[in-house]
């Protein structure tokens, strides 16, 4: 185990629930890889906790799909699978569609200044390479058309959909050849919006997805190839 996370302690929470946060955040954004096994006294070690956190942690990973349990091996991060990713990308790509029709509508004028520097932000952080930078600028980006839509079941739904795209993210953001394309595709989202055109906007945000389906997929392939 290569990984070099860290807890983050906070006083209000419980120390399973900061356990489970720390776990649950490392394998989200691919510190702690797919396959890799969970060992139980290895993790304590490195956490400087009791094996009773990291055990209820690795059980509450396994409810989320997270982690599955091999029999004889013990728990290990789960795999990313295609069908999981295309579950999730499904549902993703009709409600970011539903999203920018909204702001076309919604969007205030302080949100769509906040959009074009989003997009500024986006493409500084293409240009630096930094994975970590990339998918932070993304994530902000998305978030203020999410907002723009004064919904809070929407805003709610895309929080727990983000969550579970985030690993589907990283591995996207690590394919360099990508970026320039997404720079573009950001582009397009800001200006139709700005214009308020709603079937342009739809039209670039389901692209959007549909070309995150097609990168991942690929990167899933050759990741079992390698296997």
């Amino acid at each position: 185990m290569g990984s070099d996370f860290q807890i983050q302690m906070n006083e209000f929470l419980p120390l399973r629930d900061v356990v489970f946060n720390t776990l649950r955040q490392a394998i989200l954004t691919g510190e702690l890889k797919p396959g890799e096994r969970l060992m139980e006294i290895h993790l304590a070690n490195k956490l400087g906790v009791s094996r009773t956190p990291i055990r209820e942690a690795i059980r509450k990973l396994e409810l989320e799909g997270l982690v599955t349990m091999i029999p004889r091996r013990g728990a290990e991060v789960a795999q990313i699978t295609e069908k999981s990713m295309s579950d999730v990308l499904e549902v993703r790509r009709a409600v970011d569609a539903l999203c920018v029709e909204l702001a076309c509508e919604r969007i205030s004028e302080e949100e769509l200044e906040a959009l074009k520097t989003a997009c500024d932000n986006f493409e500084d952080a293409v240009n630096s390479g930094d994975v970590k930078k990339i998918a932070q600028a993304d994530v902000a980006l998305h978030d203020i058309i999410v907002r723009a839509t004064g919904n809070q079941r929407l805003v709610q739904l895309v929080n727990t959909l983000s969550e579970q795209m985030y690993r589907y993210r990283f591995e996207y953001i690590k394919d360099v050849s990508q970026h320039r394309s997404l720079v573009e595709e950001h582009r397009v989202i800001y200006e139709s919006i700005l214009k308020k055109d709603k079937a342009t906007a739809s039209d670039a945000a389901k692209l959007h997805i549909d070309n995150q389906e097609k990168t991942i997929i690929k990167q899933i392939r050759l990741e079992r190839e390698k296997r």
